[in-house]
């Protein structure tokens, strides 16, 4: 039997040489002078893997079980699932790891636990808690480590007048020492209007969602406002009404996502951030809206928009998908429905024609905020680009990212008299505020009833005409047709028209003929070496 060559160019004694690696890092979230040998205990409390297999025994429906990390936690995949698999050693319960999550981290990948048909979602690690379609789901943010001290101090340097309006938030995992920053600063340093941000734990009341991780809640504290859908503001009884986000300034423990920092950029006087990976505040530089209301003249005269797609579970996506379509559709525009898993530079760089990207995902980390102009095209938001279709632009100040609040919005602007207005002026040419120059690409899909085309409506044949708005293809200006012809490369093509060459031409020569394992001149080598 003839042996397959190696694929390899080279194969030494040290290609499959064992590799002792280094000690993995954990002092950032187990705190600097964690103990290796008690690692394993460690890790359980860290993540109440206790409570959690106490939640398992008790719902023996659960049969398949995925368990989900985020890139920075997924080193401790393999302890946790050892020690859940040697407590259900009788094969009960199958474990599965979800790792390089499709979308966003905070997100729940529902996507990939129905590849394996799991039956429930254990997600570690910071959480966004949006609502997903059906899947049930538990939280485990952990309790990670926390220079206490050296988080007061910064705090009093940041706010040194003891009066001042002050809300504390941090992302799930953090926000477990909140309470206890808040009994320092309001007992002991005696700030007089603190408020902080704490894990709404009634999302776990609906029987999809629960949360293994308990919150301590000061006795001297009652519950004062909402904050999004997802966080509860807490503070003294005697400021139970009246509280505003827009008189507070903002002490933000952790560094949060872009999309993030910007929503909280635009509801707070002003932000200051204790990185705890840095040891100090974070003084930006910060996202910021100025260029998101250029973004919308950008969206307004644009001919084609893109619809893209960062999330498959979150609840309400088909409804703002639809919405979107709608919306772009009694604006005259053309529009693409893309979903490319996680969008980069050089995804969306394939796709040359698109004039704008209107993105959908998760309001935590799933919305790019390009600060560095990266993209080649423009990114906004549902809620930005209805406000950029609306009959006038009218910059609100707000930035919002909730799906429904965003289908709300979108509905108000279609039940306006905007679509026939749009209608009505299909001859009137409209001014590119960015370019500073008049265009008709922007509605592509307006009725050019005043040209008369060579083919009968009913005919198969693509018509085309070249008019000064563009390409003209059964009565639509095509926006592709018009990208191409602005193309300086028009592709891979032959030079032989440009080319000295011999008036005979090329040698007609065999070429290798055989498989990839053994083509035909290696059998000859083979028998020539045989013979020798």
């Amino acid at each position: 039997m003839e042996v397959a060559p190696a694929l390899s160019t080279t194969q030494c004694d040290v290609a499959f040489q064992k590799v002792e690696a280094s000690e993995i890092d954990r002092s950032s979230y187990l705190g600097p002078d964690y103990n290796g040998d008690e690692l394993m205990q460690l890790i359980s409390n860290y993540y109440n893997i206790e409570v959690l297999i106490e939640y398992l025994q008790g719902h023996p429906e659960y049969r398949s079980v995925t368990l989900q990390f985020p890139d920075d936690l997924i080193k401790d995949s393999s302890l946790i699932i050892r020690s859940l698999q040697s407590r259900f050693a009788d094969e009960t319960v199958k474990f599965w790891i979800l790792a390089d999550t499709a979308y966003s981290a905070c997100c729940v990948d529902e996507v990939a636990a129905e590849h394996v048909q799991a039956d429930l979602v254990v997600h570690f690690g910071d959480a966004c808690l949006n609502a997903i379609q059906n899947l049930p789901v538990v939280y485990s943010f952990g309790t990670p480590f926390l220079n206490m001290p050296l988080v007061v101090e910064n705090f009093q340097r940041a706010f040194p007048d003891l009066s001042s309006k002050i809300c504390l938030m941090a992302n799930a995992p953090f926000s477990k020492h909140l309470s206890q920053l808040y009994s320092i600063l309001a007992r002991d340093l005696h700030y007089t209007n603190i408020i902080y941000s704490q894990i709404n734990t009634s999302l776990a009341g609906d029987g999809l969602v629960t949360i293994l991780d308990t919150f301590h809640v000061p006795e001297d504290v009652s519950q004062v406002g909402e904050f999004g859908n997802n966080s509860t503001l807490f503070g003294q009884h005697d400021k139970a009404e009246g509280v505003l986000p827009e008189e507070y300034h903002l002490f933000h423990l952790t560094m949060p996502q872009d999309p993030r920092l910007l929503y909280l950029s635009t509801t707070f006087q002003s932000i200051h951030i204790f990185d705890p990976a840095l040891s100090g505040l974070v003084t930006g530089p910060f996202p910021s809206l100025m260029k998101r209301y250029k973004y919308m003249h950008v969206a307004r005269t644009a001919g084609c928009i893109g619809i893209l797609v960062n999330t498959l579970s979150l609840r309400n996506t088909r409804e703002t998908i639809n919405g979107l379509a709608k919306l772009i559709k009694t604006r005259e525009k053309k529009h693409y429905l893309f979903v490319v898993g996680k969008p980069n530079v050089a995804k969306l760089a394939n796709f040359e024609d698109i004039d704008i990207w209107c993105i959908l995902g998760c309001s935590q980390s799933g919305i790019i905020v390009d600060q560095f102009n990266e993209f080649y095209k423009p990114i906004i938001t549902p809620y930005e680009l209805n406000l950029a279709l609306s009959e006038e632009v009218t910059w609100t100040g707000k930035w919002i990212v909730d799906f429904k609040d965003a289908i709300d919005e979108i509905e108000q602007n279609m039940g306006g008299g905007d679509a026939a207005s749009a209608s009505t002026t299909t001859d009137e040419p409209e001014f590119d505020v960015v370019k500073g120059r008049y265009t008709n690409l922007s509605r592509p899909l307006r009725a050019l009833t005043h040209l008369e085309l060579e083919a009968a409506d009913d005919s198969k044949q693509l018509t085309t005409r070249h008019t000064a708005s563009g390409a003209i293809i059964k009565g639509t200006v095509s926006t592709s047709a018009s990208a191409l012809q602005n193309r300086s490369w028009k592709g891979l093509g032959s030079d032989f028209e440009f080319t000295e060459v011999d008036e005979t031409g090329a040698d007609i020569e065999e070429g290798i003929s055989g498989v990839a394992r053994g083509y035909g001149f290696d059998r000859k080598d083979a028998i020539n070496k045989d013979d020798k």
